[in-house]
């Protein structure tokens, strides 16, 4: 044990913990944490579950299954199978916006601190190693959670990428330490999903009290990140990336952000086609008439982000394009997009015969059967649970590209519901509009989370804001400060072109993810022509940017009322400005709270643009 203490370097009472508890298990390979994770190793069947403090009442948190292409965690309790967006609570007296345990819960954090370090005395733990963000930034951290939760630090470790135990360096301080205590949450937050972040002054504390990985082991590590990258004046942006390489060797980077469910995971996938190899753009959602293209030979897909990307001063080169890196050695892909075989022939082959055993969430499986990612769990009778997901270590992902990559397109995407004359609302964005520098800025602040959001619990038909960057729900400290750190990335990489792409819905039509597909293809099959100054006109709602005139895609032109939504005949221009002003009224009322004596001069100047209804030429002169 003393060995222990003198690697890791833990404040004291940290250290009297792994010496006091009944036992620490520490590994040095994958394989053993998997093992861990079913109990005993050949277990083909885990339940994780904990007795209360002072009752005989013992829950089943999750139950652990061994397949033959790896290991199903499922949840009993269908509210623990999605990040609750209202999960983050702030423990400590440091700056913050966001809601603080004393606010809310009336008393500090200290008492609850003190009682989970001693439940976590009393139980045998599991201890690991971990690095947050990129290998060669140090941002050392640690996991310390109960040993029968093993299968909570496996995703962790896939996710992130874990430190074998005797490789420790002999400098390794955790900046952050995560610690799991799931009983908690049933004795102290009436079953609810908390994770109360705690800002010492050296050390960052992830208390998670659940063990559903989204709003910790995912979302928790990606706040750890966000807070040394606002001490520092850096951002680690809400984002998927690839590089897209035609058939004739032209290269095109794209960033595609936005809202959970905006669409950054499937940004990493290839554009799906029908038996017949043709491709629906879109489907008529009350005649069910269907737009199809043809693409002959797509472009090959390189990744490089999935959902934390690193813009940090380490890796920019370049002044004019912003240069970014992955923050995660795995990504935790939703798989609600596919509903049967056949679907995503790329995805299912990673999946279905992995080169070593995967983690699959929410998947219907039985041991030693071969989980499969269009088998989705119910959560109830008939209804399919919205976020079915797998891990993949990158290392099993085929060309993906481990390495800082300079940004051509950055793309924000949001999810759009159907918009009919007799039912207007805000599905009015075309495929693709191009924004000025400061309007893309304006979406980013705001991020709303869209129609029918899979990824979160709660209101999924509400417009809602996820805030800064679409990364807000997952920053610990001041809104504004962040806000300044992302204007910053608009005014200094100026060779970028900013587009907004919706999903899900175009005015009438049903497009799922299609758009940014097809935009994908387009982009990079232009090369450095891009989107010509001639295709471009003021869209009808300024918010919207520039909308196109026409767009030739493999030598067919697109539906031009799939580019300007109010020539559609079943919306119009009356029902497209109704939506207009939904999205008017939600922008000024989300920006308000923006205009804080903080936010820099130029921020200023393009949020009252937005309240003053600027047109688009007025936020061009703003941001060059």
């Amino acid at each position: 044990m003393k060995d222990i203490f003198h690697h890791l370097h833990l404040p004291k009472e940290i250290g009297d913990i792994l010496q006091h508890c009944p036992g620490v298990t520490t590994f040095n390979t994958r394989q053993e944490l998997l093992e861990l994770s079913l109990g005993t190793p050949g277990n083909t069947f885990y339940e994780v579950k904990y007795t209360l403090d002072n009752t005989s009442k013992e829950i089943i948190e999750a139950t652990v299954i061994r397949c033959k292409n790896g290991i199903v965690v499922n949840y009993p309790d269908p509210y623990m199978r999605r990040r609750d967006p209202n999960s983050m609570v702030i423990g400590d007296e440091e700056e913050t916006d966001k809601p603080t345990f004393r606010e809310k819960y009336g008393k500090p954090f200290d008492e609850l601190r003190n009682a989970t370090l001693e439940w976590l005395s009393r139980q045998e733990l599991l201890v690991m190693p971990f690095i947050s963000g990129d290998e060669s930034l140090d941002y050392y951290s640690l996991l310390i959670a109960p040993k029968n939760a093993a299968f909570f630090a496996l995703m962790l470790a896939d996710i992130q990428g874990f430190v074998p135990f005797d490789s420790l360096p002999k400098d390794f301080k955790p900046l952050a330490i995560a610690y799991v205590a799931p009983t908690f949450r049933h004795t102290h937050f009436d079953g609810k999903q908390i994770v109360v972040h705690n800002r010492l002054h050296h050390i960052h504390e992830v208390f998670s009290y659940n063990l559903y990985p989204g709003p910790s082991a995912k979302k928790g590590v990606y706040s750890v990140l966000l807070d040394i990258g606002e001490k520092e004046g850096w951002l680690s942006v809400h984002a998927s990336s690839v590089k897209v390489v035609t058939p004739y060797d032209n290269e095109l980077v794209m960033l595609h952000e936005g809202a959970s469910g905006g669409g950054k995971s499937e940004l990493l996938q290839q554009i799906r086609r029908e038996k017949d190899n043709k491709i629906v753009l879109a489907t008529h959602l009350r005649t069910q008439d269907k737009i199809y293209l043809e693409l002959n030979e797509s472009c090959d897909i390189m990744p490089i982000t999935d959902d934390i990307t690193l813009v940090h001063p380490k890796f920019q080169k370049n002044h004019k394009k912003m240069v970014i890196k992955d923050a995660e050695q795995g990504w935790f892909v939703r798989v609600d997009n596919i509903p049967h075989y056949g679907t995503d022939p790329h995805l299912e082959s990673i999946c279905t015969q992995p080169a070593e055993p995967l983690i699959f969430l929410n998947i219907d499986a039985v041991p030693n059967s071969t989980a499969l990612i269009w088998e989705h769990i119910e959560d109830t009778p008939g209804k399919k649970c919205p976020n079915p997901r797998v891990i993949l270590p990158k290392r099993l992902i085929p060309d993906v590209i481990d390495q800082a990559v300079a940004v051509d397109v950055r793309s924000f995407g949001v999810r759009t519901p159907p918009c009919f004359e007799d039912s207007p609302s805000y599905g009015i964005i075309g495929i693709t509009h191009v924004l000025p520098p400061a309007l893309a800025w304006l979406w980013r602040l705001v991020s709303p989370r869209g129609h029918a959001n899979p990824s979160i619990a709660g209101n999924v038909a509400a417009l809602s804001s996820e805030g800064v960057g679409s990364f807000w729900p997952f920053a610990t400290g001041k809104m504004v400060r962040h806000a300044n750190l992302l204007l910053e990335q608009f005014q200094d990489f100026t060779d970028t072109l900013y587009l907004l792409i919706p999903n899900q819905h175009i005015g009438a039509y049903k497009v799922g993810f299609m758009p940014e597909w097809v935009v994908r293809e387009y982009l990079a099959k232009r090369g450095s022509a891009r989107i010509k100054p001639s295709q471009l006109v003021p869209a009808r709602c300024s918010l919207l940017g520039y909308a196109l005139e026409y767009m030739k895609f493999e030598g067919i032109y697109i539906p031009k009322s799939l580019l300007q939504v109010n020539l559609q005949p079943d919306v119009g221009d009356e029902a497209y400005d109704k939506g207009a002003e939904t999205l008017q009224s939600f922008f000024k009322e989300e920006l308000k709270q923006f205009l804080t004596r903080d936010l820099s001069s130029t921020g200023r100047r393009i949020i009252e643009c937005c309240l003053d209804n600027g047109t688009v030429q007025d936020y061009e002169e703003i941001l060059h």
